[in-house]
């Protein structure tokens, strides 16, 4: 059942144990939401295998208690800022609700209740929600839903206006200066195995010409979407990195604005690749992923081949 902000709120009023729960390596998006919910209305805060590296630097800044792996022993469990099952590595959903960002998402079928919108984050969508509550915003609060702001625009790069409002709301109303939550962001380091993922991803890289456009491929065993968004700021227009974990294949996939408005979704290409494939895959239209099951090879190679046709596509309809 899709409700809007106001019956989002209503509904949870009617249970006392609520699990928020957050996909496996939760960013600052996630967190945030979860943390601002569960600040306004109550219950525990459950991350699948832990934070991202940024998030735990929030996590830790802002005293942010959750439990990793929690199981399901909940009135209900709200699953944030996540669009398949397999995001949740195997929790055992029953009696559900989410709240969701993604241009697509598998999860809302079964939910007893769900309210998506077509933000940037959701941590916007969850300040509609505060905001329909007339829930008074605390510094903590305000702190951890900018940050899942800015990091999920990518520093405002794929922002909209409703981010940068939803943004100055916050500051207005909290006092917070921009630069507090930029500093933390920004002061969380690369560690070593991740600079060595990004120079692995490009050393193997497998490149594609597309018309004036660059399909790039690569294999990593760890960090695959960060190395994706390396591949992408050193010279590729669309970039699928894929990573093996116990038989199955992850795939994460980045593109430009301008590889966008040129005909590439990648939220659609993952979830309709992934179904070949017999996974699960969505996101959005500039960055997604999908776990598969197959040869990294040839997921890969489909994946370039389904970038090539929606590029040709469009670069067709253009000339008609």
């Amino acid at each position: 059942m899709e409700i809007d902000e106001s019956e989002f709120y209503n509904q949870l009023l009617d249970y006392h144990n609520i699990l928020y729960l957050c996909h496996r390596n939760a960013d600052p998006d996630a967190l945030g939401s979860a943390f601002a919910l569960k600040e306004a209305i109550g219950g525990t805060i459950g991350i699948i295998g832990g934070c991202d590296r940024v998030a735990s630097q929030i996590a830790k800044q802002l005293d942010i208690k959750f439990v990793t792996d929690p199981v399901d022993n909940y009135d209900l469990v709200v699953v944030i800022d996540t669009s398949t099952l397999t995001q949740l590595d195997g929790f055992p959903l029953k009696k559900y609700a989410v709240i969701d960002h993604h241009t697509t998402t598998s999860l809302n079928e079964n939910a007893v209740f769900f309210l998506h919108r077509n933000k940037r984050s959701t941590a916007e969508i969850v300040l509609e929600v505060l905001n329909t509550m007339g829930a008074p915003i605390m510094r903590r609060v305000a702190f951890a839903l900018i940050a899942g702001i800015i990091t999920d625009t990518g520093n405002f790069k794929h922002a909209s206006a409703d981010s940068f409002k939803a943004v100055a709301e916050l500051i207005e109303l909290s006092g917070i200066e921009y630069s507090e939550v930029m500093d933390a962001i920004s002061s969380v380091p690369q560690d070593v195995s991740m600079r060595i993922a990004f120079l692995k991803a490009a050393q193997r890289a497998l490149i594609e010409r597309v018309g004036e456009w660059i399909v790039v491929t690569s294999q990593v065993s760890s960090f695959s979407g960060s190395a994706a968004s390396n591949l992408i700021s050193i010279g590729a227009d669309v970039a699928f990195v894929a990573s093996k974990d116990d038989g199955m294949v992850k795939v994460s996939a980045r593109a430009r604005k301008c590889a966008i408005n040129a005909g590439v979704n990648l939220a659609r290409l993952m979830e309709e690749i992934s179904v070949k494939f017999n996974g699960t895959g969505g996101g959005h239209e500039g960055a997604a992923g999908m776990d598969v099951y197959g040869e990294a090879e040839v997921i890969l190679a489909c994946c370039t081949e389904y970038t090539r046709k929606s590029l040709l596509n469009k670069h067709s309809q253009v000339l008609n």
